[in-house]
């Protein structure tokens, strides 16, 4: 049977003269950061501090010792940052020139010193510009040059923190006569019955040539076997009335166990282990009177996908824990999200994640890692981009939760829109890849999965790359030159990126830039901007809607964070409110690498954003929103969605309001809406305020659900001094949590807790809530330990004069 032998302990970093102490898997940022020689990139701005660290070539070494009676021992490491020369007891074992894969090489009876050299990405990176020539990306670092996470050499979020190291785990594989080189299931449902048919290569040793092998698999108590002469062999099992595998809000997520076992005559040789999950996966596309759809089919249930994008959760992806990502997964999942998109800047996550995602039911969209960029098609690139793909693709094939594979991020609307294709005069730019290479070695390995070659996409060349009828559609002229209400102005069929801007929590400001006097505009705060005209961007967006907040951060802080959310929501109401002709939402971003401004919803310190609080809202089965009608039309329209499995029949209350309090309209309106389906009804005349009223809004309430409409901006509404009470009560739970109660005197629109400014551990069970004269609530807030009243009020912000 295969002995391993980790090799994760005992390592060193050569720095200069010196042997520093290193984590394997680690970076050389982070065992530098350690022993103390550089400052935290991530504080201040220490980031251009160890700008050179990217720079250099390193050596990582270590001393091994082992003992085994097999014929072949194998190194294999699981993932090495980058350029990298592997030398074993003296002997050079081979090179490397791809993050994204696994490279395994034959050190049979080698012990003694293990060094890994690593060449500078840049000097990679700049070797392989050589040999190709130029090619256009957005930013001015050479990342579509090599094989590694382009965003580390930086991007409007992230820092410039060009990695080197050791990543994941590396280990000695001791085996005879045969391993198993890779196990390929395919999982489909076909009336009512699961068939999973594994497709295996052996490899063997020398002596194992002839060997008569036999494979085994197992599954829900169904057992396959087959003996083999050759390297391959195909095991079917059948599964009678498996419990299917859906979405989360669908149903379960049932997970079975699909073990297969490598023997000869002598006993087992070598085993595999995954859990697989049954279920059916189509991508309809079908050309109809709107255009090209994009809507993802799960078990025959055509599905509106409320997504996020994910980019990776440390810029140090070896710190990323599978606690973290569970944490960070939970999170979303806490904000009704159903789909989360792997963007294709970043990398192909750890095992940890997708085991997270077939739990909790979030499907994957899963990028090849190409992104904004043209990437050369020459070698040696070439054979590193297909290697790559083969080994991704068979790792990740077995997770339930892995719906869709998609070729890159804006790069065939790149080479539309953004000046490449003059500049370019012929040259290969991966459109090679996207439309061929990638393709097909998905119909090839993973036939079972849909393929889509980038995202924009419209399809085909027959219509732009982003054309909002066709295919997906990423919006941002809406965050970089308009107001978000902008956002209504088309139905795409399926929004794969959109977003808007805030700042972290006030915590993690603190945490990151201490001791800075802060103010949009100072210099850690720019500093950790990495958006073009970033502020300038947020401060826009606040003015349209509220008086410029003029030396008061606090007030910034929070406007900006009002309208992150409002922006967001906005987008995700009307396009909502389209299904079926709009089928899906990919917000961008979930999450951060570090702390930054940005577009996520959860910091770069794990905190939520009011944002996060508004997707839980949006998101959720069944809403309620109000809107214009659109197209020409005046007047308003109640649009009631319901996303959940049984039908939603209710009575909407609609009450026109003065700002000072005064009902002076008033309606009932009976809807009855279908399972997973949406209406949209219009407002009667006699109850919408009129437009460009400053003083009347519009309020919709159902089943604790609440809609409202102002007919101007904020600046522009004509409201009352808020005017609330606040008190403090312990939660009953023994755990020193307490309730924050508000009563509102006033209209009080969008109140915020920020509870990190009552603890830096302290969390609210809710973000911006509005409240009409003589509503209450009561926020929980955990973490705080002992507040007061006047602590809580202290961290209450709302629109008006706090």
């Amino acid at each position: 049977m295969k002995d391993i032998t980790p090799l994760t302990e005992g390592w060193n970093l050569r720095y200069d003269q010196a042997l520093l102490p290193a984590e394997v898997p680690g970076c050389v940022h982070t065992d530098l950061l350690a022993a103390g020689v550089i400052p935290d990139p991530f504080l201040d701005r220490n980031e251009t501090e160890v700008a050179w660290v990217g720079r250099r070539a390193w050596t990582y070494l270590t001393e091994v010792s082992h003992e085994s009676a097999h014929e072949r021992t194998d190194l294999v490491f699981e993932g090495l940052d980058t350029a990298a020369r592997i030398t074993f007891d003296g002997r050079e074992l081979g090179t490397t020139r791809n993050m994204h894969r696994t490279h395994r090489f034959d050190a049979t009876g080698l012990t003694g010193r293990l060094e890994v050299h690593f060449t500078s990405a840049y000097d990679e990176a700049e070797a392989v510009r050589a040999l190709t020539g130029d090619r256009p990306n957005v930013y001015p670092e050479p990342f579509q040059y090599i094989r590694k996470m382009a965003c580390g050499f930086g991007w409007d979020w992230g820092p410039t923190l060009v990695t080197a190291g050791i990543w994941r785990p590396v280990r000695l594989e001791h085996w005879s006569t045969a391993r198993l080189a890779f196990v390929r299931p395919l999982v489909t449902v076909d009336d009512g019955r699961g068939s999973v048919e594994v497709r295996l290569r052996a490899e063997r040793t020398e002596s194992g040539t002839a060997a008569a092998l036999r494979a085994r698999a197992t599954v829900a108590g169904q057992e396959a076997e087959a003996v083999f002469e050759g390297d391959e062999a195909v095991l079917r099992l059948t599964v009678d009335a498996p419990r299917l595998w859906w979405p989360r809000g669908y149903g379960d997520q049932p997970l079975y166990d699909l073990d297969v076992t490598l023997l000869d005559d002598a006993g087992p040789l070598d085993t595999w282990h995954r859990r697989i999950g049954f279920r059916t996966v189509e991508l309809d596309r079908t050309p109809d009177e709107h255009g090209t759809g994009f809507t993802l089919v799960v078990n025959g249930e055509r599905v509106f996908a409320r997504g996020v994008n994910w980019i990776p959760d440390d810029v140090f992806p070896s710190r990323i824990t599978p606690e973290r990502y569970r944490t960070r997964l939970r999170q979303a999942a806490d904000a009704n999200v159903d789909l989360v998109r792997i963007w294709g800047g970043g990398i192909y996550e750890d095992e940890a994640f997708y085991d997270a995602c077939d739990e909790l039911g979030l499907m994957v969209w899963q990028d090849f890692l190409f992104a904004c960029a043209a990437y050369p098609e020459e070698q040696p690139l070439r054979g590193e981009v297909e290697a790559e793909a083969r080994d991704n693709v068979v790792r990740l094939m077995p997770h339930a939760s892995l719906v869709l594979w998609n070729g890159n991020n804006e790069n065939l609307w790149g080479f539309r829109d953004w000046d490449w294709e003059p500049g370019l005069a012929g040259d290969s730019w991966g459109e090679g890849y996207y439309l061929g290479v990638l393709p097909r070695i998905v119909a090839e390995l993973d036939p079972t999965r849909a393929y889509s070659a980038g995202s924009p996409w419209s399809g085909s060349w027959d219509h732009h790359p982003n054309d909002p009828d066709h295919g997906t559609y990423h919006s941002w002229e809406v965050w970089n030159r308009q107001d978000y209400a902008e956002y209504r102005a088309n139905v795409p069929r399926f929004v794969s990126e959109f977003g808007w801007q805030a700042p972290p929590a006030m915590a993690t400001l603190r945490r990151a830039l201490p001791g800075e006097d802060l103010a949009p505009d100072s210099p850690g705060m720019l500093h950790h901007q990495k958006a073009d005209d970033g502020n300038g961007k947020l401060d826009r967006g606040v003015a349209r809607h509220f008086a410029p907040p003029v030396g008061d951060f606090d007030r910034w802080h929070y406007l900006t964070q009002v309208v992150q959310a409002r922006a967001v929501a906005a987008g995700i109401e009307h396009w909502r409110s389209h299904w079926p002709v709009c089928a899906g939402t990919v917000v961008w971003q979930l999450n951060d690498c570090w702390p930054v401004s940005s577009w996520a919803a959860v910091d770069g310190d794990g905190r939520l954003k009011p944002l996060h609080h508004e997707l839980r809202r949006v998101y959720a089965d069944r809403l309620l929103t109000l809107q214009p009608a659109g197209e020409g039309d005046e007047g308003l329209v109640l649009a009631v969605i319901n996303q959940s499995a049984t039908p939603w029949h209710t009575e909407v209350t609609l009450r026109r309001v003065e700002a000072g309090g005064a009902v002076t309209g008033h309606g009932v309106q009976e809807v009855s809406v279908a399972a997973r389906s949406a209406v949209r009804i219009p407002v009667p005349a006699g109850l919408a305020p009129a437009g460009g009223t400053t003083a009347e809004f519009l309020v919709a309430d159902a089943d604790g659900l609440r809609a409202t409409w102002f007919p101007v901006p904020d600046k522009e509404f004509g409201y009352e001094p808020p005017a609330f009470d606040v008190s403090v009560e312990p939660v009953p739970d023994g755990g020193g949590n307490v309730h924050v109660v508000v009563n509102a005197h006033t209209l009080v629109r969008d109140l915020l807790l920020q509870a990190d400014r009552l603890g830096p551990a302290a969390t609210a069970d809710r973000g911006l809530v509005t409240l009409l004269a003589g509503e209450q609530v009561r926020i929980r807030v955990d973490g705080c330990g002992d507040v007061t009243a006047d602590d809580a009020r202290a961290a209450l912000f709302c629109v008006g004069t706090k």
